[in-house]
Parts: C-alpha cells; sequence; structure tokens
C-alpha cells in the first residue's frame, strides 16, 4: 500500500521532472520504451508467473495477450515516433497567406493511468508506451483486483525506467480515491463504466481531459450462409480467451431457432475437443478473477436453460463455458455486462429483427456478424451504431494498428 504522502511525493517529483524539461528529448523518450520493452523482454517469466497467481492465465495467453501486444506497440511506435512528434505544416488562410502556419504537438505533462485486473499486464502498462512517446510523465497505478501483477510491475518498472518521471502506486479503493483528488493533466481509465463515471466526475473539478476505455455487450449475429464449425470455433475461441473476462468478447448470440440448435451441438463437440471431459482439469483456462465474480456469474446461470456447460466451484473460482438457451431480453444476463464464460442465445427470425434487438439497447462496445453476405454485412454496418464491429471473426480486430 502507498501512503497518501507517498502519493504526493510520487506526483510532485514527476511533476518537477516535466517542468524541468527532462521528458522532452527525443532521444530520453525513445531510451525510456526501449527499456520498457526490455523489460518485458527480460522478465516474461515473471509477468507470466505473476498472471497465472491472478488468473490462473495459461502462458500462452499471457505472452500473446499481454506480453507480445505490448512489445509490439513499442516497436510500432518507436518505428512512427518521428513522424508523430515533428511540427505539422498546415495549408495557411487568407489571414495566414505570407506565412507558414505550424502545429507542434506538445505532451499533456504529468499522466495517470488506472489499470484494470482482467488483463493486468497489458491494460496498465500499455497507456504507458504512448504517454512515453509523447513526452509525458506518468502515475501507474495497477488494479488492486490482481495483486501479484500489481506487485511485479511495482517491483520490475523503476528498475527499467527513470525513477523521478515514471512511479507505480499500489493499493485499492482509498488509494485510488486519494489519486483522484490529486491534480492530473491527464487521465487514462479501464474498467467498468460505473467507476469511469467517478473518474470522469473527478477529472472534472480540474477540467482534465480523460480517456475512458469502459465495457459493454457485443452481440453476435449469425445466418444460416455460414460455415457453423469456423463460426463456433471462432465466436468460442473468443469467449474462452481469459475465461470470457474481455470487454471485446462475444456477449450474446441472434440467430435462428434452427441455427441455435445446430451452434450448441457443434459447441458441445469443440469444447470438448479443446478442454476434455472434464475442463476444470484443463492447463488452457483461466479462472475468474475472485469468489464475488463467481457469485455473480453463478446467478446468470438461473435465467436459462444450460444447454453445455453450467459446473461452478466457487473455491476453484471456476465456471465451465457455458451456453444458455430460453433467456428472457429482461433478463439480467441480457442486461448487464456478463464478463464471464457465458454465452446466452436468443432467437430472431431475421437479420432486421436482430438489428431492432440490437439498437434497442444501448450501443454495442463490438458488433459481430457472421455471414458470407456482403450486402448483409453492409446492412449491418449502416444500420447498427458500435464501437467497432468485425466480421467472420471475434477479438481479433482490436489487434489492428
Amino acid at each position: 500500500m502507498s501512503s497518501s504522502e507517498d502519493m504526493k511525493r510520487a506526483i510532485q517529483r514527476a511533476r518537477e521532472a516535466f517542468q524541468c524539461g527532462t521528458t522532452l528529448s527525443i532521444d530520453f523518450r525513445k531510451r525510456q520504451l526501449k527499456a520498457l520493452k526490455r523489460m518485458y523482454e527480460e522478465n516474461e517469466a515473471a509477468f507470466c508467473s505473476a498472471l497465472a497467481q491472478d488468473l490462473k492465465k495459461p502462458k500462452q495467453e499471457a505472452i500473446l495477450l499481454e506480453l507480445n501486444l505490448l512489445k509490439d506497440d513499442i516497436t510500432y511506435i518507436l518505428s512512427r515516433m518521428d513522424d508523430w512528434i515533428k511540427p505539422e505544416k498546415i495549408a495557411p488562410t487568407i489571414m495566414t497567406m505570407f506565412d507558414q502556419p505550424l502545429v507542434y504537438h506538445d505532451p499533456y505533462g504529468v499522466v495517470l493511468v488506472l489499470g484494470a485486473w482482467n488483463y493486468p499486464v497489458q491494460l496498465a502498462l500499455l497507456p504507458v508506451s504512448g504517454a512515453i512517446a509523447a513526452g509525458n510523465c506518468v502515475i501507474i497505478k495497477p488494479s488492486e483486483v490482481s495483486p501479484a501483477t500489481a506487485e511485479t510491475i511495482a517491483k520490475l518498472l523503476p528498475k527499467y525506467l527513470d525513477k523521478e518521471c515514471y512511479h507505480v502506486i499500489c493499493g485499492g479503493i482509498p488509494e485510488t480515491t486519494e489519486l483522484l483528488k490529486e491534480r492530473f493533466d491527464y487521465i487514462f481509465y479501464t474498467g467498468s463504466t460505473a467507476v469511469g463515471k467517478i473518474v470522469r466526475d473527478a477529472a472534472n473539478k480540474n477540467l482534465t481531459p480523460v480517456t475512458l476505455e469502459l465495457g459493454g455487450k457485443s452481440p453476435v449475429y449469425i445466418d444460416d450462409s455460414v460455415d457453423m464449425e469456423v463460426a463456433v470455433r471462432r465466436i468460442l475461441w473468443g469467449k474462452c480467451i481469459n475465461l470470457g473476462q474481455t470487454c471485446i468478447a462475444p456477449d450474446y448470440i441472434l440467430c435462428s431457432k434452427q441455427l441455435q440448435d445446430k451452434f450448441v451441438e457443434v459447441a458441445r463437440r469443440v469444447l470438448e475437443e479443446w478442454y476434455g471431459t472434464n475442463p476444470k482439469a484443463s492447463p488452457d483456462l483461466c479462472r475468474v478473477i475472485n469468489e464475488k465474480h463467481v457469485d455473480r456469474l453463478s446467478e446468470y446461470l438461473k435465467e436459462g436453460t444450460v444447454a453445455v456447460g453450467g459446473e461452478v466451484d466457487r473455491e476453484q473460482l471456476y465456471i465451465a463455458p457455458t451456453i444458455l438457451t430460453d433467456v428472457s431480453p429482461k433478463s439480467k444476463v441480457m442486461t448487464d455486462e456478463i464478463f464471464g464464460p457465458i454465452l446466452p442465445i436468443i432467437s430472431v427470425e431475421s437479420a432486421y429483427e436482430a438489428i431492432s434487438f440490437i439498437n434497442a439497447r444501448d450501443a454495442p462496445l463490438t458488433c459481430y456478424v457472421f455471414s458470407t453476405s456482403s450486402k448483409q454485412q453492409q446492412t449491418f454496418a449502416q444500420q447498427v451504431l458500435s464501437g467497432s464491429m468485425c466480421f467472420n471473426d471475434c477479438v481479433v480486430h482490436f489487434s489492428s494498428e
């Protein structure tokens, strides 16, 4: 835990370092980014061990969806950084026709990054790379819900990055509350909408700009043109990585009753192929983050017919990949963000009924459309307002640069 005085000192040191111009040097920023990348490369085992402790995250998931993403992001930033930073020439107007107007891209100052527990390395440190590249000092607050990872970040980061410019603050809600009382020049938060509103309200007191990366529901529509074997594998992969604790995981399925029966049949076989007859014993499945979330997810199992899965082991923080049918659109599993391995299916008779169903609710974070018809794809793209849209695949679009 970090005391209030420790936090204030860390923020003050970061502010003094920024005011001294330490981070304005492009060479300094590049050295810090290369050091951060080296931290990931040299401590892969430590990060994988921490993720296994917090989420029982398989090594391949930890590397593919956390560490490799962070390393690739830094590689990309370093390849583009010079172009991003240099002054940008803009077209003169009649008032400036004899001048040479330029836009300079200046850093904000001291940035607060509030990480999330579901991808606790990636979501705490991915924004840090961009903040460093832009010339900011950074205060990093990893999620207390993933304590092993938070401790690992706090232990390793000072060994690689400048100790005056970049600080890690550990702790829970009291520490986050204290941090939000301080003045920052930018805040980046990843997490729930409810906490996002608290962060926004705190930022408003100082008119601090914020980025809020929040959750939401991500529907999947399937029509009868698809290869169901391929569709099921892609949808289940998107649902089962991190045991469904991914903000853009498929949240529910919309399809005809006939396709529902076919989906369930194929899904049962695919899940057994991937995880065996006893998925709880599989080394390839994560665990629910804590008992509170096991209890929350267990309640959803009562809101439909369990067609596949349904096993719960609270002590082991385990819920089997589960498919629910006969679900009411008004049930909590259909109004809450599920954030777990439960996949409800709602029957619809057409794409237009699916679109009406989606649009009658809050705008989706992502919409997944499984159809080989370009006309059908275009209809969804034009008529569904969502944060993103992906055709015939799940989750992979997040890796786009």
